[in-house]
């Protein structure tokens, strides 16, 4: 009997194994014609896990659930496999990570993606302590992938498949470029694995998200009607008769679904600034920042079709912890995403002890700041909002300076300076 895994084709805990038994030379097979919501309710199913989740894998000895689980079966069914390592402080290392993979990243990315997808209430605090939580992970990972490519060793172990894995529902999903750009050795690392020929034949193209799904409507649905049961004296009411539709009404036009309303910014009339060839020039520029970059934004710059915004965060009092505060803004410009085809930002964390100010720059398409963004960002509120007044020469040089974050700024240290590009 050979080994076979009950699983959506495109389920990251079912990659687990099947990227395992490619580098062990186990086959592996999909059940056919699996059905989730179906397949897994049936008798047979639940004798195989009792809570009807996926994966399962049966094999001539019996069945396996949890993803980890199978995927360590799967590794062990060759002997002295080079992805458990070859010591004792190796395999712990591997089980270290993969623990760490579980419960540091797979599981905060869990919390932030569920709601979601209306999979739970959404809550914007747990979201933000997942999101915080996730950034923390991730950084640890980057500090230990500075000097290695790999989790333990030279080459692949079973941790990095069960960690790229996990990662892998992240970057399809959840973490766009501006997300993961903090963490750039772990953007290396995930890279380099999923373009292995083991981890490609079973990932195929992977490619990475542009948006975070979006929060789910909170409208409750219509309540039904109460259907009171008639009496025997109460007269039948006649169906009410179809009134025709006039004969020159296109019925199929008028079911038919209406177009998506285009935002306001794309109604305004074009601008001679393109805003993408203004941020290639400030992500492309590495010297004479001040005589490329700077001078190149104010020949762009089209004071009619956008405009420039200081902003100041009302609660600097607030700031004593420094990691705290860096996470803070990065969760604003996280939620700022909605906006990257209309805006372009830095935010600078000022100061060597706290409490920390944080300041920012923003451009934004159109006059006024978009509604849309006030709506939908509910940070926007926690910060003042000043337009920039073009005439005034020591404005367009406080501009000059946010944008090439300069040191000291105002007199005091930067600890962190953002883009938001």
């Amino acid at each position: 009997m050979a080994l076979v895994l009950y699983s959506g084709s495109t389920n990251k805990n079912a990659f687990k194994a099947l990227i395992a038994a490619e580098y062990s030379g186990i086959q592996v097979d999909l059940a056919p014609n699996f059905q989730m919501g179906v397949t897994n309710k049936t008798p047979e199913f639940l004798k195989m896990n009792p809570i009807g989740k996926i994966p399962v894998l049966e094999t001539p000895n019996g069945a396996i659930f949890e993803s980890n689980a199978i995927a360590r079966y799967v590794t062990r069914l060759k002997p002295n496999n080079p992805l458990y390592g070859s010591s004792s402080i190796e395999y712990g290392q591997i089980d270290q990570w993969v623990d760490f993979a579980t419960l540091e990243i797979d599981a905060h990315l869990g919390t932030w993606f569920r709601p979601r997808m209306g999979y739970g209430a959404y809550l914007p605090p747990a979201e933000e302590a997942a999101i915080t939580a996730l950034k923390r992970a991730l950084g640890a990972l980057n500090t230990h992938l500075t000097s290695n490519t790999f989790l333990v060793g030279h080459s692949v172990t079973f941790a990095d498949i069960i960690l790229t894995c996990n990662l892998y529902s992240g970057f399809s999903r959840l973490m766009t470029k501006s997300f993961t750009s903090e963490f750039p050795h772990v953007e290396r690392y995930f890279w380099t694995l999923v373009n292995q020929p083991n981890f490609s034949k079973i990932l195929g193209e992977v490619k990475q998200t542009d948006s975070i799904p979006p929060v789910p409507s909170t409208k409750k649905p219509a309540q039904p009607k109460e259907i009171k049961p008639k009496t025997k004296d109460e007269p039948k009411k006649e169906a009410p008769k179809e009134v025709a539709k006039p004969k020159d009404v296109n019925v199929e036009e008028e079911d038919a679904p209406k177009p998506k309303a285009k935002n306001p910014l794309d109604l305004l009339p074009p601008s001679k600034m393109i805003l993408d060839d203004w941020k290639r020039l400030y992500s492309n520029t590495k010297t004479n920042f001040r005589e490329v970059a700077i001078k190149g934004f104010w020949d762009m710059y089209d004071p009619e079709g956008y405009s420039l915004w200081f902003c100041n965060y009302k609660y600097n009092d607030e700031n004593m912890v420094s990691f705290v505060t860096l996470n803070k803004v990065s969760g604003f410009l996280q939620r700022m995403d909605l906006t990257r085809k209309y805006a372009f930002g830095k935010m600078l964390v000022i100061g060597s002890e706290p409490p920390f100010k944080v300041k920012g720059l923003w451009i934004f398409r159109g006059q006024e700041i978009p509604q849309f963004v006030i709506d939908e960002c509910y940070d926007m509120e926690l910060y003042e909002w000043t337009k920039v007044d073009l005439s005034d020469e020591e404005q367009k040089e406080r501009v000059n300076q946010m944008i090439e974050d300069q040191e000291p700024f105002e007199g005091e240290a930067l600890l962190d300076a953002k883009c938001f590009k």
